[in-house]
């Protein structure tokens, strides 16, 4: 059985990688797919300290599911947003993206 401390560790990893991701790129894709991989860092995160906390109950399970609902709807609204941005301004880049200046 793997420790607890390395999956924790693994998701910290994870969601430090995510959160660079997000910080360092210009492209709203690679964004969003850095926003996804915080996620299934969290998912990670849920479901092993349900699986060593409490394995009888449902809630880590029920946790883990609600994220995934919230992923998926962030993806299809995030990916939305994209293509009528890109249909607009002919770029990906949220550097060159000021629609909401004056």
């Amino acid at each position: 059985m793997i420790p607890l401390s390395w999956i924790l560790i693994l998701s910290a990893a994870l969601f430090c990688i995510g959160l660079y991701g997000v910080l360092a790129r210009r492209n709203a894709i690679a964004i969003l797919m850095s926003i996804e991989l915080m996620l299934n860092a969290v998912i990670l995160n849920l479901l092993s300290i349900w699986r060593y906390a409490e394995p009888t109950a449902a809630t880590g399970q029920a946790f883990a599911a609600f994220v995934y609902a919230v992923a998926a709807a962030e993806v299809a609204v995030g990916l939305a947003l994209i293509v009528v941005i890109y249909r607009n301004r002919e770029t990906t880049d949220v550097d060159q993206i000021n629609l909401l200046k004056w």
